[in-house]
């Protein structure tokens, strides 16, 4: 059974959701978006960048 995310999928998860928050903090959007953004990437990796490159500020 594999728990969480392994290996290379693993790391490149990793790596994207730092630069999402990276950016994400370094956006313009009001703070209260800001951290709703942050805490989506966080609690859910995979969609929540997903969404973020689709729907999150320009």
């Amino acid at each position: 059974m594999i728990d969480g995310y392994t290996g290379i999928f693993g790391i490149i998860v990793l790596i994207l959701v730092i630069y999402a928050i990276i950016r994400i903090a370094q956006s313009g959007a009001e703070p209260m978006w800001k951290a709703i953004w942050i805490a989506v990437v966080i609690l859910v990796p995979v969609i929540g960048l997903i969404l973020w490159f689709l729907f999150g500020p320009k």
